[in-house]
């Protein structure tokens, strides 16, 4: 075990280095102007465009800025670890601002999967006891409007109706938890987390709806029930257990995904997270916070992948060994 997860460590540190470099490469070396030229400003002079050239290390060759913004990386810089520069745009460095967004998009993510886990799953397994029926019907109909309604749309549905008109949750803007107490903040995450979250619940619905009425047909649950075994325990010891397990990976790769940013979501909803830091940082061609977030999004992918392959080897021993 302790062999396999080395394994999957030193592969997931690869697959950040090489995203770093195409994107590193693609800001800094593809023809779509000079950084420099950017980053000195609308007005931009020839010792302005010198001097950011010289403060954000861009005079020197390509593979040394990239040496230098892999170590800052992994060893920090004079702004502490991880060092991730300065921003073009405010010259303030990035790591406090970023570290503070991707708390509050953290926030989202976590809240919107308890949301849909919790929707999502059983509904799928309810409608999957029952197939063709009224309740699979109804079932389905929730994942397909879940799937059909768009995030921006659905965002603008809850506030006037929750907000505006029935004035029972709290409109957009964000509240720390530390500063405004925990019913507050709840107050105005909810509908955030539930807007976000019906779309992934209507995925797990469907996905686990087909695994398990795929795994109750299968020979072991024959053999379960021929046993004399109860139909609560043929689904819940046998038909769950198997049917659930492709699920940690989609739950694996949606938290990765969404730590880099639901940008919609917190656009709609006015949160300042990475998704709304990213828009702004592509509005004033901040490319040193864009490459910071992709780099962010990379290493939060990389991890929830490394997390999938742990949890799957403790449940299945084989996958250790393949």
């Amino acid at each position: 075990m302790g062999r396999y997860v080395v394994r999957r460590i030193l592969w997931g540190v690869f697959v950040i280095l090489v995203v770093v470099f195409v994107t590193y490469f693609i800001f800094f070396k593809l023809p779509a102007g000079d950084p420099a030229i950017r980053c000195a400003g609308k007005n931009p002079t020839p010792g302005l465009i010198a001097e950011c050239r010289k403060q954000f290390g861009l005079d020197k060759p390509f593979v040394v800025q990239y040496a230098l913004f892999v170590k800052h990386i992994f060893l920090g810089d004079q702004f502490g670890w991880p060092g991730l520069g300065k921003s073009f745009d405010t010259r303030s460095p990035l790591k406090p601002i970023i570290l503070g967004r991707l708390a509050v998009t953290a926030q989202l993510a976590l809240g919107a999967a308890v949301v849909w886990i919790s929707l999502g799953i059983p509904i799928g397994i309810l409608s999957a006891l029952r197939p063709r029926s009224a309740r699979d019907r109804l079932a389905m109909g929730f994942a397909l409007f879940g799937v059909s309604a768009p995030v921006f749309w659905l965002g603008q549905m809850f506030l006037y109706i929750f907000w505006f008109k029935l004035h029972l949750a709290a409109g957009s803007g964000y509240y720390p938890l530390g500063q405004a107490g925990f019913f507050t903040w709840v107050n105005h995450m909810i509908m955030p987390w539930v807007v976000l979250a019906l779309l992934y619940a209507a995925f797990y619905a469907r996905m686990s709806r087909g695994n398990l009425i795929e795994a109750m047909s299968e020979d072991y649950i024959r053999t379960a029930r021929a046993k004399g075994l109860s139909e609560r325990k043929v689904v819940v010891r046998h038909g769950l257990r198997s049917s659930l397990t492709p699920l940690v990976t989609m739950i694996g790769m949606d938290l990765g995904t969404l730590l880099g940013g639901a940008i919609i979501t917190e656009t709609v909803f006015n949160l300042p997270g990475i998704g709304a830091y990213v828009i702004q940082s592509v509005v004033g061609n901040d490319f040193n916070a864009i490459l910071d977030v992709t780099v962010v999004a990379a290493l939060a992918i990389t991890l929830m992948n490394l997390l999938v392959d742990v949890i799957y080897a403790y449940l299945d021993p084989r996958v250790r060994y393949t």
